[in-house]
C-alpha cells in the first residue's frame, strides 16, 4: 500500500471503487471476530495503569464565564481556568451549604459560588480541595484518585498524536447506557466497520490482530475505505490499540494523513435514575496531512469541527447502541462472547 508520500504520491488522496462489493455479497467476518481475541485485548487494555485520570472535555470547553461541569464516576467535577489560564478542578460541590458550583460564574480565573459568595481559586479553602489537573492541547482530564484506586500518575497517558498547532481537532462526545469496557470492548473489534457502518467504511480487511501471525504488537492492523461520495473512497491502513485502560487509538499508518488519529475515552458518569450505569464516549479527532491544501483545511476549522463532529455523532449512534447492547446482554447473564 502506497504512503501517500514521496514521488508515490496522487495528486488526489481519492480511489474509485471499480468492482464494488454490495453489502450483502462482501466477506463476512464472524468467523475471524473471534470472542476470545476481542475479550483478549479488552483484558491486556484494563491492566494497563491509568494513573486515575479521566478525561472529562475538550480543551477548548474551559475558558469561558462559566467551569466546564461533568460528573464522573458519581463525583461532581468542576474544571476552568486561573488567571494564567492553567486549568484547576475540584469537587462541584460547594463547601458551604452544597450549591452546584457547575451554575457559579467564573471571575478573572476564580469561581464564585452563586449562592453566598464563597471564592475558589483553585486551591484548597474550606474544606473544598482541587484535583490534578492536565490540559493536553486537545483533551482536559481530571485525576480522581478515590475513584480509580490506582497508583497515582504525574500526569495522564496521553497518545502520541499530531501537534495540534498544525493539525485539523474536533472532539465529540456522547453518552451511552453501559460502561466504559462496552465502548473499549466495541473499538476492538474492528471487524464489525464495514458491517454496521457501511455509510462511512467498505473494502474492510483485518490484517493482523494481535494472537495472529501478523499482528503487530497488540494493536489491530486494518486496511480500509473511508466512503467520500459513490463509489469515491479513500483507502488507508490504520493500527487500532489501547494504551490504557479506558482509551482506544486509531493512528492512520499508511495512506492519506499518515499519523493523524482518532482517540476514544470513555469515561464513566454515574447510574441513571434507573440504577443503570453511564458512560460518556469523548472522541478526539486530530488530522494532519502533508498537502499543502491541508493548510487552508486548518484555517477552516471552525467551519469544519462541526462536519466532523457529526460524522462521529453518526457512527456513535450506531456504536453507543452496540455497546449498550453488550451491557444489557453482560448485565443479565446472556452475552455469549
Amino acid at each position: 500500500m502506497s504512503t501517500g508520500s514521496g514521488s508515490g504520491r496522487r495528486r488526489l488522496p481519492l480511489s474509485l471503487r471499480r468492482r464494488p462489493v454490495p453489502w450483502e455479497r462482501q466477506p463476512p467476518t464472524w468467523r475471524e471476530a473471534r470472542p476470545a481475541v476481542i475479550a483478549g485485548a479488552l483484558k491486556r487494555a484494563q491492566a494497563r495503569p491509568s494513573g486515575n485520570w479521566y478525561v472529562v472535555g475538550a480543551s477548548r470547553d474551559a475558558g469561558g464565564d462559566r467551569p466546564l461541569a461533568r460528573t464522573v464516576a458519581g463525583q461532581e467535577v468542576v474544571v476552568w481556568r486561573d488567571a494564567a489560564g492553567r486549568p484547576v478542578a475540584g469537587p462541584g460541590i460547594c463547601p458551604h451549604l452544597g450549591a452546584p458550583l457547575r451554575d457559579s460564574p467564573v471571575r478573572c480565573g476564580t469561581l464564585v459560588c452563586h449562592w453566598h459568595g464563597l471564592a475558589l481559586d483553585g486551591g484548597s479553602f474550606a474544606g473544598w480541595e482541587p484535583f490534578p489537573a492536565y490540559d493536553d492541547g486537545v483533551l482536559l482530564w481530571v485525576r480522581l484518585d478515590a475513584v480509580g484506586g490506582e497508583a497515582p500518575l504525574d500526569g495522564p497517558v496521553v497518545p502520541r498524536r499530531p501537534d495540534p498547532a498544525r493539525a485539523l481537532t474536533a472532539v465529540y462526545t456522547g453518552v451511552g447506557v453501559c460502561e466504559p469496557e462496552d465502548v473499549v470492548a466495541n473499538r476492538l473489534d474492528p471487524w464489525h466497520g464495514a458491517w454496521f457502518h457501511p455509510y462511512s467504511f467498505v473494502d474492510l480487511t483485518v490484517a493482523g490482530a494481535p494472537d495472529g501471525p501478523d499482528g503487530d504488537g497488540d494493536g489491530f492492523t486494518v486496511d480500509v475505505s473511508f466512503k467520500v461520495a459513490g463509489r469515491l473512497v479513500v483507502p488507508v491502513r490504520a493500527v487500532f490499540t489501547a494504551p490504557e485502560p479506558r482509551t482506544v487509538v486509531m493512528r492512520i499508518t499508511e495512506g492519506e494523513g499518515v499519523g493523524s488519529v482518532v482517540e476514544t475515552h470513555a469515561t464513566p458518569l454515574g447510574p441513571d435514575d434507573r440504577g443503570r450505569p453511564r458512560t460518556a464516549v469523548v472522541e478526539a479527532v486530530v488530522a494532519a496531512s502533508g498537502r499543502p491544501g491541508f493548510v487552508l483545511a486548518r484555517g477552516a476549522a471552525p467551519l469544519l469541527r462541526p462536519l466532523v463532529r457529526a460524522a462521529a455523532g453518526r457512527l456513535w449512534r450506531d456504536d453507543l447502541a452496540y455497546a449498550e447492547r453488550r451491557w444489557s446482554l453482560r448485565s443479565s447473564g446472556r452475552f455469549p462472547g
